[in-house]
């Protein structure tokens, strides 16, 4: 049970989890995941990963050590100067037009999960959180930033291209008045 306790904590991200909810997913009793946290953590400890269980804001966390701190220094000023990717792009745009917009709702849009990317731009200082929504569970909102516009070389929000969407009843009527439908009185 430890190794799937293990990588419910790497899944949750920054987000972490708290007991109750490893209890509810596991279907095991609170005294044994207790165990197996605990037993995780001085296997953690008492190693040299380079990453500990923390318990942070009542939720049990995968995080980094301090000690080795100096190389991730170095990762995140390299990440700063290194070039958007594909898929930051296609965050960024979520963002902008959509914002302020939750990570779920981006994940919804994108069909993937993008935590590492949001993290990526929240180091280059290009969105911000900007609260939480009230929806159940309080998620951040994530909202572009002032460097985000210096970046692209707008002066307010409003400067962004205009997108048409595509009405999807559009799309579908389209796809059935294609040239393959049958014509009356053929056979």
């Amino acid at each position: 049970m430890k190794a799937v306790i293990e990588g419910l904590l790497f899944l949750s991200g920054e987000d972490g989890l708290s007991l109750e909810q490893i209890v509810k997913i596991t279907d095991k009793d609170i005294d044994s995941i207790k165990k197996d946290i605990k037993d995780l953590y001085n296997e953690y400890d008492n190693s040299n990963r380079g990453i500990k269980i923390e318990f942070l804001g009542n939720r049990f966390k995968l995080t980094t050590k301090k000690e080795h701190k100096e190389y991730y220094k170095k990762l995140v000023l390299e990440e700063e100067n290194s070039p958007l990717t594909q898929s930051a792009l296609e965050t960024l745009a979520i963002i902008a037009y959509e914002g302020p917009i939750t990570r779920v709702d981006i994940d919804s849009i994108r069909g993937v999960n993008s935590s590492y990317v949001l993290r990526k731009l929240l180091l280059k200082d290009l969105i911000e959180d900007v609260g939480k929504a009230d929806s159940p569970g309080r998620p951040r909102l994530y909202n572009i930033t002032n460097r985000f516009l210096d970046y692209f070389g707008l002066g307010s929000i409003e400067e962004l291209p205009k997108i048409d969407v595509l009405n999807s009843k559009d799309d579908e009527t389209y796809l059935f008045d294609s040239k393959y439908t049958e014509k009356e009185g053929e056979n």
